[in-house]
């Protein structure tokens, strides 16, 4: 994984994780973590004479031209290595400059002959302002990072009220090196006595600025922390038995180390949005990339602390010894931490961002061809409008829109790209096409495996709305655990005899047909015995009973099969087949890009609740509005990326899993905390359909419905990060069951 998506951002990870490989050994570590004062490690020449130093610089300064992007990829790279030495101070001194349109030490810093650091605190530094105009700097900066090695300093003061930010070459101060937390990068006091500052070194630049570029570069850095975090812990626990087993086979090791990885996946995403929204013309409203910024200080700095925090733990003893590098990740990610400033504060600033109507947009950029399919799709399009609103679904799923990612003549056959440009053309027309609900799972299904029958029967029904479906798996004793379910197909004349019971059955009750999975061979291993069948939903031996849920609503039902007979002509596939083809029906994904606000309809009800009592909008709910709002930008940026990954045909990474358990959790915090802030008023009966308090218990489903959070844990852990799989069941002999 990386920050970049692209081919070339690929290349460029490789690249920096070979030189770390060759240049960064352990000796060179170790050295690094001994001396007493830091000197500029031995492969900064090579760092240079590679173009590293100034890949985000113009090339009128010796810079290569490239963006924050590419030097975040670098930067995460370097951090996943826990590099010494002050490529990230350095670097983002040279940004800080650049933007400031500061040119005079850039070429230096680009070839590495100048290293730059920058302080994020005044401290008591201030600049003074003479009555003949001339500028003088006082007092002591807080910590700067990368200090020891620094020839040239970029300083904030307090200048009256406001900020400046000031250059310093270091023989204008004195430094006070400290050996620090962060023992393979240094840090430094600067003082300054009455320093002379030339009115062209104090920078032309928002005083957010070079905080925002810090956050975005840290952010980065923790990310590749943060990763190796996950790496290290995961490789562990595959190979470290305790109690005869590997220790990754517990669950609580395997849901700990699912955990960082959704964590690590949640920095890197918020790290690149920062990254692509600070290069110059990237946004119309500078407030969206100071927004993109303080998401990723805020989720991004954290994240390497916590799965740094995580790896000891899984680590255990060995990564409490000063031998193994565990506790250098956590030392670079708590100065990392520290030195950006409170968490707290950065998701206050989220929120206040927020508040005052700030949204990153969250879009994808179509290559030149999508415009060929754009026209013809408009064209196409056009003439829906004419048709009578009644038949515009059936004239829609006739040709291929209802779901065009399925092949002609059932949808478009379309790739990720057109599927992009149909729903931006059909939202653009007004037109929607009909919502299949459980039918998307089970028009997908007959496409691959069922016959020419099947398919002429059912598909373009389903696909026109004509016909409305349920989905009959889950069962008492089997709800995740899909393959121990107990309801028995047993074969007779001219087809099959269904006994059983199934549970969870939303809409069963206005459903025309489900699908239902039954065992048809009840000595062969459970995932084996199992087929799909297409059930009319009217035949007799079928009692449907309501479950009334929490909300206090029926969706939900039981239904009862009672000698069912289904004709061998709604069996789907061969016998034994259901689960394979069951997985084909969960699996199936189309390409999609959310279109409502990045933080989603939940988050904006919670802004709307925000804004409506501003006078209760203390630092503490701020706090609690800013750490949701991050969770909502993350999760709609972990979408973007599996989506770019498919416009660019690439295989999905691991956003897909971690945004299905962190958008689930997220969820139900928005509704929590809607209710904390309603207080009595959401606790006096509950209202309509819909509101506060009816999401809150509504949601509870989330984290059961399609597989329980700690499924997913274990299937991430397992399918992503390799980790052994639970052992089988034990089951106890006749023997041992009298004895009990």
């Amino acid at each position: 994984m990386t920050i970049g998506l692209t081919e070339e951002h690929r290349d460029l990870r490789d690249s920096v994780r070979a030189f770390t490989g060759r240049h960064l050994t352990a000796d060179v570590l170790r050295k690094a973590v001994d001396t007493e004062d830091e000197t500029l490690p031995p492969y900064w020449r090579a760092l240079a004479d590679q173009g590293l130093l100034g890949l985000h610089l113009p090339e009128e300064v010796g810079g290569a031209g490239y963006g924050l992007v590419e030097l975040a990829v670098v930067v995460e790279e370097l951090g996943r290595a826990v590099a010494p030495g002050p490529f990230l101070p350095s670097t983002l001194a040279a940004a800080v400059l650049s933007r400031a349109a500061h040119p005079t030490y850039l070429p230096g810093l680009a070839d590495g002959t100048v290293v730059g650091a920058v302080g994020l605190r005044p401290g008591t530094l201030t600049l003074t302002r003479g009555d003949d105009g001339a500028l003088a700097l006082s007092g002591e900066s807080g910590m700067v990072i990368g200090g020891h090695t620094a020839d040239l300093f970029v300083l904030p003061a307090a200048d009256g009220d406001a900020t400046a930010w000031v250059v310093l070459p270091r023989a204008a101060v004195e430094t006070t090196h400290q050996r620090g937390h962060d023992l393979t990068r240094r840090s430094s006091l600067v003082r300054a006595e009455a320093v002379t500052v030339p009115a062209g070194d104090v920078l032309t630049v928002d005083s957010r600025l070079p905080l925002d570029l810090a956050a975005t570069l840290f952010a980065a850095e923790a990310s590749g922390l943060a990763d190796r975090a996950v790496t290290t812990a995961a490789d562990h626990a595959r190979v470290r038995e305790q109690f005869g087993r590997p220790i990754g086979q517990f669950q609580g090791v395997k849901h700990r180390c699912a955990r960082m990885l959704a964590h690590a996946e949640q920095a890197r995403a918020c790290a690149w949005d920062a990254a692509r929204a600070a290069d110059p013309g990237a946004v119309d409203d500078p407030r969206e990339a100071s927004l993109a910024a303080a998401v990723a200080a805020a989720t991004g700095v954290d994240a390497g602390f916590a799965t740094a925090k995580d790896c000891i733990q899984v680590l255990g003893g060995i990564g409490f010894t000063w031998e193994h590098d565990a506790h250098l990740y956590l030392r670079r990610a708590q100065t990392l931490r520290i030195a950006l400033g409170p968490s707290a504060r950065w998701r206050r600033r989220v929120a206040r961002l927020t508040l005052d109507g700030v949204r990153r947009r969250l879009g994808v950029e179509l290559p030149p061809a999508a415009q060929a399919v754009r026209e013809e799709i408009r064209a196409e399009l056009a003439a829906a409008g004419a048709v009578e609103a009644a038949e515009r679904p059936a004239f829609l799923a006739d040709r291929g829109y209802t779901a065009p990612h399925l092949p002609v003549p059932w949808g478009k056959g379309a790739d990720a790209v057109t599927q992009l440009v149909i729903a931006e053309e059909m939202r653009a027309a007004g037109l929607k096409p009909v919502d299949m609900v459980i039918g998307g799972w089970v028009v997908p299904t007959l496409v691959a495996h069922g016959d020419d029958a099947q398919r002429e029967r059912f598909l373009r029904p389903s696909l026109r709305g004509e016909i409305t479906w349920c989905q009959l798996f889950s069962e008492p004793g089997a709800g995740s655990d899909l393959a121990g379910l107990s309801t028995r197909a047993v074969r007779t004349d001219g087809g099959w005899r269904i006994t059983g019971q199934k549970v969870w059955t939303s809409q069963a009750h206005d459903a025309d047909w489900g699908i239902l999975l039954a065992r048809t061979d009840p000595g062969a291993p459970k995932h084996k015995g199992i087929s799909y069948f297409l059930l009319d939903m009217s035949t007799p031996g079928i009692d449907i009973r309501p479950l009334r849920q929490i909300t206090g609503e029926a969706e939900f039902n039981e239904v009862f099969l009672d000698d069912v007979f289904v004709p061998d002509d709604l069996l789907v596939g061969a016998p034994g087949d259901g689960w394979r083809l069951s997985r084909t029906t969960l699996a199936n994904e189309r390409v999609a890009l959310s279109h409502d606000s990045s933080l989603g309809s939940g988050g904006e009800q919670l802004l709307a609740l925000a804004a409506a009592a501003p006078q209760d909008m203390d630092d503490e709910r701020l706090t609690t509005l800013g750490s949701i709002l991050c969770d909502a930008q993350s999760g709609g940026l972990l979408g973007l990326r599996t989506t770019l990954r498919s416009v660019s045909g690439q295989q999905p990474g691991a956003e897909a899993s971690i945004a299905k358990l962190t958008g689930v959790e997220h969820l139900q915090q928005v509704w929590e905390t809607a209710m904390d802030w309603l207080g009595d008023a959401s606790l006096t009966g509950e209202g309509p359909r819909q509101d506060p308090t009816w999401w809150f218990l509504n949601s509870r489903c989330m984290s059961i419905a399609g597989g329980t959070t700690e499924v997913q844990l274990n299937i991430i852990a397992e399918r992503i990060l390799g980790l052994p799989r639970d052992p089988a069941p034990t089951h106890r002999t006749t023997e041992q069951k009298a004895r009990a």
